[in-house]
């Protein structure tokens, strides 16, 4: 069964000759800007691992980018989605109330730790459109015009989320970008600039703040901050708590809106339901959550979520969509959630995370190129540097362990500022066979790309 098997590469070569015929067919008919670095063409996945068509299978680590926390195809959710279809496919919520939507709404709101004793959640489609309303609804109750965002972000590549996002490869040519957005200094302890002293780290991200207000628009003129409780893209950092924390209180201070960008980290990637109960047990909460991926194990989904005073902001006809909330997509999203509580999927994750926090910390002992290891539960970042003292980035040494992984039968991502940090983003449906094979494919392929180094 292929949901049990594990790694297998059955051709000569990769990608194999079936796989090879579909991809040179993709680069005749689809954009070369819509990349994909690997040699593989899926023909069916199962839990963590996936079949291409020439039948080689793969350990996936990437999970659709975070889509598939409860792994692919899984039953349940298959038969949710084929019950709802033999009912409708599509009812447009600001025409037609559709029950799954208020269900899920109602489920959302209950576990979503925002702020407020009531609270109300609506959908869009994807993590890019959940922000940009997260925006919206802001913007709509303080009614102020500013925004602010943090180096290193990732919100998404529509223009509004273009100039959200740090990474300004994402935005080449596809300027100019809306005004109002600006740009903060995220904590990334481990790139401190040089002899700060650890007391000191802290004051000064949050003096980046400080500088933004005095030097680009007072703090009166902010509706809000938008903060990943654990950056994705921008190479798998945690806000510290302490940050948070002080972030928490200039929000309060100053009547600005505190967004949690939950669209990678949310349901149960990093031990929680949603990262930002780490901030709730030391007393911050945030004013709107938005968050999408594994929301529907793969049906195109997000979610805003936060207090009734700010969902009644915005005036009517200002949000929803054609298919935000789209029948199928919430009857997955409901069966999801249920099977992630029901099988203690975040403490699956604290336990997969431990595992391979544990390997890859053990790495960093015996090989030079590794700087630093970090994360949360499930959700965990490996640095690759050209030394340790020198904390380069050794990008081209990220790009040849991604491609040895993927000739063994192990997809992994890369991440970061500087195309140095591989991620770990596996369906936590994992087996612990699976686990330790692909820990074994990993860290042959760090051991031999650093040879060649």
């Amino acid at each position: 069964m292929l949901r049990t098997s594990l790694p297998e590469i059955k051709t000569e070569t990769l990608p194999g000759p079936k796989a090879k015929a579909i991809i040179d067919r993709r680069a005749a008919a689809v954009p070369s800007s819509i990349r994909c670095a690997y040699p593989v063409v899926i023909e069916k996945g199962e839990g963590a691992m996936i079949e291409d068509v020439d039948g080689n299978r793969f350990l996936d680590w990437i999970g659709g980018v975070g889509v598939l926390n409860i792994g692919f195809s899984q039953p349940e959710v298959v038969e949710a989605v084929k019950a709802q279809a033999d009912k409708y496919f599509h009812g447009m919520f600001n025409v037609v109330t559709h029950e799954g939507y208020v269900s899920l709404a109602e489920k959302l709101s209950g576990i979503a730790p925002v702020k407020g004793d009531h609270k109300k959640a609506y959908f869009a489609n994807s993590g890019a459109e959940a922000d940009e309303n997260a925006v919206k609804i802001a913007k709509a109750f303080t009614r102020r015009p500013n925004i602010i965002v943090f180096s290193g972000a990732f919100h998404g590549r529509t223009l509004l989320t273009m100039s959200m996002t740090s990474k300004k490869a994402y935005a080449v040519d596809m300027g100019p970008f809306p005004d109002g957005v600006y740009r903060a200094q995220f904590p990334y302890y481990y790139r401190n600039p040089a002899g700060m002293p650890e007391e000191a780290q802290c004051d000064y991200y949050i003096d980046s703040i400080k500088a933004v207000f005095e030097q680009c628009a007072p703090a009166s003129t902010i509706a809000a901050m938008i903060v990943e409780p654990l950056q994705g893209e921008g190479g798998f950092i945690p806000a510290p708590l302490e940050w948070i924390k002080a972030v928490r209180e200039i929000c309060d201070e100053n009547g600005i809106l505190l967004i949690a960008d939950e669209v990678q980290s949310g349901f149960c990637r990093t031990g929680k339901m949603f990262a930002s109960e780490y901030w709730k047990e030391v007393g911050v909460q945030p004013d709107i959550i938005a968050t999408a991926k594994s929301i529907a194990a793969g049906v195109p989904l997000s979610a805003i979520v936060a207090r009734d005073e700010i969902m009644e902001a915005p005036a009517p006809g200002t949000i929803g969509g054609t298919f935000c909330g789209n029948p199928l997509a919430c009857a997955a999203a409901l069966k999801t959630i249920e099977i992630m509580e029901r099988d203690h999927l975040a403490d699956r994750s604290v336990e997969i995370g431990k595992k391979v926090t544990d390997r890859y910390l053990a790495m960093k002992e015996k090989y030079e190129c590794i700087g630093d290891v970090r994360g949360l539960g499930g959700m965990v970042g490996i640095e690759f540097v050209t030394s340790k003292a020198t904390k380069e980035p050794a990008t081209a040494l990220t790009s040849a362990i991604i491609q040895e992984c993927v000739q063994h039968g192990l997809m992994v991502e890369g991440a970061g500022t500087y195309n140095n940090v591989i991620r770990f983003l596996a369906p936590l449906v994992m087996t612990d066979e699976q686990l330790a094979a692909g820990l074994d494919i990993f860290e042959n392929a760090v051991a031999a790309c650093a040879v060649r180094q």
